[in-house]
This record gives structure tokens, sequence and C-alpha cells, in this order.
């Protein structure tokens, strides 16, 4: 981009210019030689003025940039720090703090080159390019109103795990950066997901570490014959001394909404952990199915097969069709 900015600088002196110093005549003019320019015409170069402009251009525009970046920004992320800010809300702030100064090493760079009238032609080529670059960067604009309001409304947050609906199904996984235009989440299976910010938006997003606390639900179904007492008796006890599950909220256990399926009991059990993140989720549910299983062997209660029951008969159409076969 430096490279593109003086070269544009040359060619617009060059044909502009006037005189061996470079004197520009149009919208873009350099207002005295510099102490770069004098230097450059001391030794001799041909157009001082535009190369010593374009060279403090440069120069000013990457040492104050650069200041800014090694100064400015470390102080700003302690002062958010102290305001215990957390790292979703810094990063989007960081960044626009960033690209404000890359605006003001801008500004001085054309100050420091001695340059005038260039915002009163900048104005006239981004009124003329508005609606083109406004067609181009639909998605682009649509995606960085919807970082806005990921950064405002915070339906999640780095490192919480989130789900949404896509084409293929339903996505999973740890977020893992949100920027202005696209969000990054790491699946389960170590795959990185670049979200665009709209999807997220748009659709319904299920964040099931929002909270504190998290109520894992468990159907077991039993066998018709054995005891429904006797079975709700054991998942609640398990569920009491399992160390990570909550006693407030207490476990409950319910008759499903399909109670009596085709081939078992339905019980539904509710249960509560704490500071939940998936993998403690899979191992606390994990730990507790095995529990209640065994103690379900050691009971005699089944869990039964699903079953299907195929009865009727086979009607033979003729005799005479038997008789070919014979």
């Amino acid at each position: 981009m430096r490279a593109g900015v003086s070269g544009w600088l040359l060619q617009l002196g060059q044909s502009t210019g006037n005189g061996t110093d470079g004197n520009a005549t149009g919208n873009v003019t350099v207002e005295g030689i510099g102490p770069v320019g004098r230097m450059l015409r001391e030794f001799g170069i041909p157009y001082p003025k535009l190369l010593g402009a374009a060279i403090s251009f440069v120069v000013a525009l990457v040492v104050t940039y650069a200041l800014g970046r090694a100064i400015v920004v470390p102080l700003f992320g302690r002062a958010l720090d102290r305001r215990g800010l957390d790292t979703h809300e810094k990063k989007p702030i960081q960044r626009l703090l960033k690209i404000l100064l890359f605006f003001v090493a801008l500004a001085i760079a054309f100050r420091a080159a001695r340059l005038s009238g260039f915002f009163t032609s900048l104005a006239a080529i981004a009124a003329a390019a508005t609606l083109a670059i406004g067609l181009a960067l639909q998605d682009t604009l649509s995606n960085f109103v919807a970082g806005a309001f990921i950064y405002a409304d915070r339906p999640f947050r780095i490192g919480d795990w989130i789900e949404w609906p896509g084409g293929n199904g339903t996505y999973a996984g740890v977020v893992e950066d949100i920027t202005f235009r696209v969000t990054r989440v790491r699946t389960f299976d170590n795959e990185l997901l670049t979200v665009p910010n709209a999807v997220l938006t748009g659709g319904v997003i299920k964040n099931p570490v929002a909270n504190d606390e998290l109520r894992i639900t468990f159907t077991f179904g039993i066998g018709y014959e054995d005891d429904i007492e006797q079975a709700t008796d054991i998942i609640l006890d398990e569920a009491e001394k399992h160390p990570d599950i909550l006693d407030d909220p207490a476990p409950t256990v319910r008759m499903s909404d399909a109670a009596l399926a085709d081939s078992y009991v339905g019980l539904v059990s509710r249960f509560w952990i704490a500071n939940p993140n998936r993998a403690d989720f899979l191992q606390i549910r994990g730990e507790y199915v095995k529990s209640v299983k065994q103690r379900f062997d050691e009971a005699g209660i089944d869990i039964p097969y699903p079953q299907v029951d195929i009865s009727g008969g086979v009607a033979v159409e003729s005799g005479s069709r038997i008789e070919q076969f014979e």
C-alpha cells in the first residue's frame, strides 16, 4: 500500500509538474520543498520537491503508525483491563483503535509531506465511488453490522460452546475468535469453521454455557415387567451420589411424554451441573448413565431393545401356479 501511494504521488507530480522541482499545479499541491527535498536537490537528483514529499509521506506514515502500535495500543489495552473488560469486549475496541491510528498516521504523513488539497480530491472521488463500493460490498457490510450486533448483544463470547443450524445439519464448536466480518469456531473434531457474522445473527444460536448452571436430561427405558418405583429410586440415588451433580436444584425423575412406548417405559432424569462446558457435560453424563446401568443390572431391571411384532399370513393366489414349480 505504501509503495502504491508513493507511485501515485510520483505520477501525479510528473503529469501536472512544472519545472525541475516538480511543482504541482493540480488540485493536490506540494507546499514548499521541505528538508528532504532540499537535501535531494543538493545531490542533484531530479524532481527533488516531489521525491522529497513522497519520502516524507512514507516515513511519517510508517513511523507514526509504528509508534502508535508500540505505545498507544498497549496503554489502551491496560486501560481496558482496569475497566474489567474481557477478551470478547476488548478485541473489537482494539481493532477500531488500530484503524483510528492508521488514519491519524495518514493525516500526519500528509502534513509532513506538505501536501494540500488532498482531502478535497478524496471527497470527490469517494462520492463518485460510493454507489459502486456499496453494491460490491453488500455482504461484507452486512457481516460488519452483524459483528457490531454480536459485540453489543453478546449472545456468545470467545471460549463459549455454541450450536447453530446449517444446510447440512447442526454445527457445534467452541468460539476461538470474533472479528467484524467473521467468527471462527473450532469444532469438536478439531476443524476450524469460519462463519460469516450474518449467518450467526440471522438464525437461532444455542449457547449451552451462557449461564453458570446447565440442566441435563436423559431418558432411561425399562421393561414393562420392571418396578417403576425401584427404577426411579435408583436413578435419583445415583444422581445424588455423583459429586458433580448439584443438590440444588435437586435431581428429578418423571415419566416421559411417550411414557408407554412400544418396547419400554420411559423415565426422564433431569439434573444440573455447575460451570458447564462440553467436556464436563459429556463426562458427567457418561459417568451417571454408566452407574445407573450397573445398578439396573444388579437389581434385575431390564433396558429392553426395540422390538417389532410381525404377524399375519402368506396367501397363495392359485393352485395352478404351484403346479408350475413342481
